[in-house]
């Protein structure tokens, strides 16, 4: 898996999250994540959360760091562990800051309290599975009470570098934990 900081301001509005993007950005084929900073406006249409859209609770931030993650061998039950793993990452990651102690994952997302950090999707392709990960830089005008990371004075983009760093180790931590094995009878 190989990965890339987009340097470019993208809004993400849900399309984004979609087989082959990384690809059309960065010309990484193949298992790849990849991180940018931008707003967020994802209208009910482009909303993957049946849950989200039945309850028509929309998506909106005035800045996020966003992180795509495409897979072609994961299934969606494979993806949604490795949306988790992102998440526990990224809590790791913020609590080795003195202001975040209590920063919490539940599920697939992070809360300081009742103020919530990120949003998280996972869902399927026709050939491929993905993660949007997104976590507030601004916590300002969202439609919920929220925190981001300059809240706690975090660079978005050493953020983003360690966090796909680390994402990237783990799933080869795994690979070679999956291929270092005997059968038994």
């Amino acid at each position: 898996m190989e990965s890339r900081f987009l340097t470019e301001n993208i809004k993400y509005d849900g399309t984004q999250l979609r087989s082959h993007w990384i690809y059309e950005q960065t010309g990484l084929l193949g298992d790849a994540v990849a991180a940018f900073i931008g707003g967020a406006d994802v209208p009910l249409k482009n909303m993957v959360d049946l849950v989200d859209v039945k309850a028509k609770e929309n998506i909106y931030s005035t800045s996020m760091l966003h992180f795509l993650v495409e897979s072609f061998s994961a299934d969606l039950s494979s993806m949604i562990l490795r949306q988790r793993l992102l998440a526990v990452i990224a809590t790791e990651e913020l609590k080795r800051h003195d202001r975040c102690n209590a920063v919490e994952r539940k599920g697939d997302d992070l809360y300081d309290g009742e103020k919530k950090l990120s949003v998280s999707i996972a869902t399927a392709s026709p050939v491929s599975c993905l993660i949007h990960f997104g976590i507030n830089i601004k916590s300002d005008k969202t439609p919920v009470p929220t925190k981001g990371l300059a809240d706690y004075d975090i660079d978005p983009k050493q953020f983003a570098d360690i966090l796909m760093r680390r994402y990237i180790e783990e799933l080869n931590s795994m690979n070679i934990a999956r291929c270092k094995v005997r059968s038994v009878p």
